[in-house]
């Protein structure tokens, strides 16, 4: 079994491919666990090959996490206590083991622990120093549920959140989001940055009522961050099983996008746990693999491009090994598939992204001039509250073949507003869209070139504010729309 991350090349051409063959994930004793398995990664790799995106690929050498780096986020005593597994017989590992929920301890768990943490370290360094565009660490353990003191489902360090931590330090960052889209919640990554409005963290998860594990209070919409964290913790609880294309995406568009152009992050990470893809015993969801080259291709345009993305959890190995080629094309760049199924989201699914948006409506200007009718906050922003709010939620529910954007003389858009909306709507119609642009334009016409070759990161930068009459218009527009197309019954009445 190996460990290996893959990352963007600057130039838009290649991937990265770490190696390191020697060593073996394998740190379960015995048979008790069934689905964190070592396959997990080869079933990764081999559908990687028969897709021929190992050969797009080129090979960058792994490290293990340091004692030091661990500590950003784990406590000396509890380093120590997984360091001494290393040399524990079986019966001590069993012993020590039980006193975690589901973990299983082997003695080379440690040194894949601290590979794990080690390869993530090595994305972030590799975006940040510009030496790739973006990347995926393919590795085991997981992380997103290991706490300060504790190790808890299948998770020995947090790898996320060494990483986030470790860009703050190295690169002084003031502004990180954290995605994570496994099907169960990352409460250790919740607990570890709770009070920190630093970083924003999404998840959403398989809740039932707090019926499905973890089964925790705090994994509920309410749980909005405590002090000054307040408003950066979003939870977005699956009530039901089941949820598909159209919730994910529904999420997307109405919870995650406007809240996050508003954060304005200089680093994604995701926590990417495919059980919450179609087939998975744990999530028992829909999403398919295409579902997760459109989160991906979502993300992509947030932090300038620099976006890191970490496997956790996915428990059926064909869905798992698809949707990470399906999430490793898009960051190649590969036109996107066309999803399937009616783009309309459940009852269950519009219930949870109504009492998200109502949680945060407090902390949040995108949010703040709805409810009640009233125009509470003139500071939203138009274009994105028509981008995410209308525009992308029409068109996912159109399915449209071909995307035509014509862009005349009298538009009021900057030009990275206008590239922004263009590179977004390649998502739709597998990526074919016809810009039709003024010769006047040279400029952005020379923008827009740059991006349909794959080669441009737009970023919107400072918003306008937005005027009470444009906000009214969207509203209303919104609301006579909202029958003829659900992906917009989302937002608002």
């Amino acid at each position: 079994m190996c460990s290996f991350f893959l990352s963007r090349d600057t130039d838009g051409s290649l991937f990265t491919f770490i190696a390191k063959r020697k060593y073996m994930f394998v740190f379960f004793f015995s048979p008790i666990c069934e689905i964190e398995v070592p396959e997990r990664l080869s079933s990764c790799y081999e559908q990687l090959q028969g897709y021929n995106l190992i050969e797009r690929c080129t090979s960058v050498p792994v490290r293990e996490a340091t004692e030091d780096e661990i500590m950003l986020v784990h406590s000396s005593d509890y380093l120590e206590i997984v360091k001494s597994t290393e040399k524990m017989k079986q019966e001590e590992l069993r012993k020590i083991s039980a006193d975690f929920d589901a973990v299983y301890f082997h003695p080379t768990t440690y040194l894949c622990a601290k590979l794990a943490a080690g390869a993530t370290l090595e994305l972030v360094d590799a975006v940040m120093l510009g030496r790739t565009r973006n990347g995926m660490a393919l590795v085991r353990p997981p992380g997103h549920h290991s706490q300060r003191n504790a190790a808890n489902g299948f998770c020995i360090f947090n790898n996320v959140a060494i990483a986030a931590k470790y860009a703050q330090k190295k690169y002084g960052l003031e502004r990180i989001l954290i995605v994570d889209w496994d099907v169960h919640h990352g409460q250790g990554i919740q607990y570890i940055f709770d009070e920190d409005p630093s970083v924003l963290y999404f998840s959403w998860h398989r809740f039932e009522h707090q019926q499905f594990w973890p089964s925790l209070k705090e994994s509920d919409y309410d749980a909005v961050g405590q002090g000054k964290g307040k408003g950066f913790n979003i939870n977005v609880p699956w009530n039901k099983v089941g949820m598909g294309n159209a919730d994910y995406v529904a999420v997307f568009l109405h919870v995650l996008l406007p809240l996050v152009f508003e954060f304005d992050p200089e680093l994604v990470l995701v926590s990417a746990g495919f059980d919450s893809g179609i087939g998975d015993p744990e999530g028992q969801m829909c999403a398919t693999p295409e579902c997760f080259a459109h989160l991906t291709h979502f993300l992509m345009h947030l932090a300038k491009g620099k976006l890191c993305l970490v496997l956790e959890g996915g428990y059926h190995l064909r869905s798992l090994s698809e949707s990470v080629c399906m999430t490793i094309k898009t960051l190649l760049g590969d036109p996107l598939p066309r999803l399937s199924g009616e783009m309309a989201p459940c009852l269950s699914a519009l219930e949870s992204i109504h009492n998200v948006r109502a949680a945060h409506k407090t902390y949040w200007k995108c949010l703040l001039h709805e409810g009640n009718g009233r125009l509470k906050d003139l500071e939203t922003t138009t274009f994105i509250s028509a981008l995410t709010g209308l525009i992308l939620p029409v068109a996912y529910s159109y399915q449209p073949d071909l995307t035509v954007v014509i862009i005349g003389q009298n538009q009021s858009l900057s030009q990275n507003g206008i590239s922004l909306l263009i590179s977004l709507l390649q998502g739709l119609a597998q990526s074919q869209v016809l810009v039709l642009i003024q010769e006047s334009e040279s400029k952005l016409l020379q923008d827009v070139i740059k991006l349909l070759m794959g080669d441009f990161t737009p970023f919107l930068g400072n918003y306008t504010p937005a005027s009470k009459e444009n906000v009214q218009m969207l509203t209303e527009l919104r609301q006579q729309l909202q029958q003829e197309w659900k992906m917009l019954q989302c937002s608002g009445k």
